[in-house]
């Protein structure tokens, strides 16, 4: 057995203790608590005798400086220690180990001083080498040396570019969410080889190049030179070129860029260290048009400040104080109260600036922030938003009531639809068909479940664009879906419901708020009044628009009954000369069809001229007027009808022709004229009919 023999002396010297004698003869312990050692800075208060061991240490390893006197051998056991390694007292000495000048001080205490910037890491040779994190979280980017930048708008910016990385850049596109006046960042741009190649880390962890989308795993895959991986803590983008190494990792919320290399070249962008403002850094090719708008929310009541800086100050308290030492806690900070003082603290944003200070430390120092979760209740929403897919108005956030997450409408998108209390677009009418199409988004904001939803006919359901999540019901002249197709005197309305499925088969009770949401087109009742007959054109065409269903209707001038020889410019017409008038619509569905109500003649333009002759009355042939010939009205799209030329009495040769033509709903033969019966009028009594909105179209006719 080693017999270790220790003088108090020696260390009576410095704790100003008298001098004690103990000699170890076996293994043991010993309390030396009313006069400890200091070793190398450090206090130590029990001694283990243990193949010459002290406090667990052995010191037979150990050289001491020693001094023989007549109390006994002094051993000096003072100096400093310093992540490991030992300095002399009073001595200040410069590590290239740690690439700091330490100074030991008389009493112990070490102190050292980096020679390496806050953006650097010591090499381990005396070099210093760029090791920096720049942070995109909220509507913040805290840079490469720790400033902060507020972004204002829903623009594209430019993040970082160096030349020591030649055609490498990356930015940040900016969007709102819950509110109108504050953006977050939307996506990440990876731009390479100039505009050759682009690369975007967008929500949910979905990667495109070049607009085509990556399928990705957590084994690495190369890119244009760019490693590219996905795992539960979002999607990494790795790049190497000469001296330096560039990582983008990037959740869905929060965006780190991580940069090692060479400290020569500078960094360009919101990230860098140059003075360019926020708005020189603007990139207007990936900006949406109008992203500069500014707009200004009302202040949310609910949010108490007080309360939302002292939850921000966590960051300065356990376990985060573990990382204090390495990465300046006070942006990280600033960006939560000034973010979180203005914007509710929704969609896990309380626990974002939590979670990206202690991503940062960790790459900063490979030191992890321990139970940082639990201790502060942080449901980790981020990761329970990887893989769904949410539109461009869209983003992914949670449930009102529970934590789950779904895709919520960006303000801006849904406040063109709430103002006017709707759910999306208004109603389609197209040739033969009608569709309305509604935000999915705005449906769940409801408590609507759009697949419960249907038109009339059951079997109608919505169909939801997988790349918009835009819910459309139509309904065409084939499939009805129940429409419900009423006319009078000014339109025919085509009317269909979307509504919610019936929930009897729950029993008494429901799962689905309600939904009740009419949509109807509808053709205006046509209003074409003149044709007057100068012969400079054979025929004319109206577009008559009912809401957003468009039709034509055309008046052609034949002198033959078949309709073969239209009326020329330089084509004669002769008194008591037989012509025929074809009135067709083009656009109409098949439940529809033109019926002319009536035609006159005036000495003017006007219809309700002073002079007037009837040629059709309430759909049939004026009885006083045997050479007026109806045929086909009320059976189809077009009709005809054909008369005797003529002029007015003692007035001038210039004639002009009035039609009205109504459109009717078939049924039958209800929308057929009646003329078997009716007096006969005599030859030029005025017409009951007056139009109430004359649209004239008028060829003059010299007779």
């Amino acid at each position: 057995m080693f017999c270790f023999t220790l003088y108090l002396a020696a260390v009576s010297l410095l704790t100003g203790t008298a001098a004690i004698k103990q000699t170890f003869t076996n293994s043991g312990e010993m309390n030396i608590a009313t006069c400890p050692i200091t070793y190398y800075g450090q206090t130590y208060e029990k001694v283990y005798v243990a193949d010459a061991q002290v406090d667990g240490q052995t010191v037979s390893k150990l050289k001491f400086q020693t001094n023989e006197t007549s109390k006994g051998v002094i051993t000096d056991m003072s100096g400093c220690r310093l992540s490991g390694v030992v300095y002399k007292t009073n001595t200040t000495v410069k590590d290239p180990n740690i690439c700091s000048t330490v100074t030991c001080d008389v009493t112990g205490v070490a102190t050292a001083v980096s020679y390496c910037s806050r953006n650097e890491r010591c090499q381990g040779d005396g070099s210093c080498a760029l090791h920096t994190t720049c942070t995109m979280t909220g509507s913040t980017v805290i840079d490469f040396i720790g400033r902060v930048h507020f972004v204002p708008d829903r623009c594209a910016y430019n993040l970082m570019k160096s030349s020591s990385i030649p055609d490498f850049q990356v930015l940040g596109v900016f969007q709102e969410r819950r509110r109108k006046d504050m953006s977050f960042l939307d996506h990440v741009i990876l731009q390479l080889d100039g505009p050759g190649v682009q690369i975007s880390l967008g929500q949910g962890g979905r990667v495109q190049l070049n607009n085509k989308l990556l399928a990705l795993s957590a084994t690495p895959a190369v890119f244009h030179g760019v490693e590219l991986f996905k795992d539960q803590t979002g999607v990494t983008a790795k790049m190497s070129a000469s001296k330096y190494t560039v990582s983008v990792v990037f959740d869905g919320t929060t965006a780190q860029i991580h940069m090692t290399g060479s400290s020569e070249a500078p960094v360009q962008g919101l990230c860098g260290s140059s003075n360019r403002t926020v708005s020189e850094e603007g990139v207007s090719k990936y900006s949406a048009s109008g992203c500069k708008t500014q707009h200004d929310d009302a202040a949310d009541s609910t949010i108490n400040c007080n309360a939302t800086t002292k939850w921000c100050n966590l960051l300065k308290q356990t376990p985060f104080t573990a990382c204090n030492m390495h990465i300046d806690p006070k942006p990280f900070i600033t960006a939560c109260t000034q973010t979180l003082c203005k914007y509710p603290a929704v969609d896990g944003l309380k626990c974002q600036f939590l979670e990206a200070y202690a991503r940062a430390c960790y790459h900063r120092s490979k030191v992890t922030v321990k139970d940082w979760r639990s201790k502060s209740r942080c449901s980790d929403v981020t990761r329970a938003c990887q893989d769904k897919f949410c539109s461009a108005h869209e983003f992914c956030g949670e449930k009102t009531r529970s934590r789950e997450t779904r895709c919520v409408c960006r303000a801006i998108f849904a406040s063109k639809y709430r103002s006017t209390s709707s759910f999306g677009e208004p109603t389609v009418c197209k040739h033969k068909s009608a569709s309305l199409t509604l935000a999915g988004c705005l449906l769940e904001d409801k408590g609507i479940d759009y697949s419960v939803l249907h038109l009339n006919d059951e079997s109608c359901k919505g169909e939801m664009n997988n790349l918009t999540h835009m819910v459309t019901f139509n309904f065409n002249s084939r499939n009805t879906c129940g429409t419900v197709i009423v006319a009078n005197d000014s339109q025919v309305i085509y009317k269909n419901t979307v509504m919610t499925r019936n929930s009897s088969m729950y029993g008494l009770i429901e799962r689905h708020n309600k939904a009740h949401i009419d949509f109807t087109c509808s053709y205006i009742q046509p209003d074409i009044k003149s044709l007057g007959i100068k012969i400079k054109q054979s025929s004319l065409s109206q577009k008559i628009a009912s809401g957003q269903w468009i039709y034509n209707l055309t008046m052609t001038v034949y002198t033959d009954p078949d309709s073969k020889d239209p009326i020329q410019s330089g084509t004669e017409i002769q008194l008591d000369q037989t012509i025929w008038v074809e009135l067709k619509t083009d656009g109409l569905d098949e439940q529809i069809v033109a019926v002319t109500d009536s035609c006159w003649a005036t000495d003017q333009p006007s219809p309700s001229g002073s002079l007037r002759y009837d040629l059709i009355i309430k759909g049939c042939p004026n009885p006083a007027d045997q050479t007026v010939k109806v045929k086909d009205n009320g059976v189809g799209t077009s009709n005809r009808f054909s008369y005797s030329t003529f002029r007015f009495s003692g007035q001038s040769d210039n004639i002009y022709l009035h039609c009205r033509v109504k459109l009717c709903v078939t049924q039958g033969n209800a929308c057929v004229p009646n003329c078997s019966h009716g007096a006969r009028r005599r030859r030029s009594q005025p017409s009951k009919y007056e139009d109430e909105n004359p649209g004239l179209i008028t060829m003059a006719w010299t007779a």
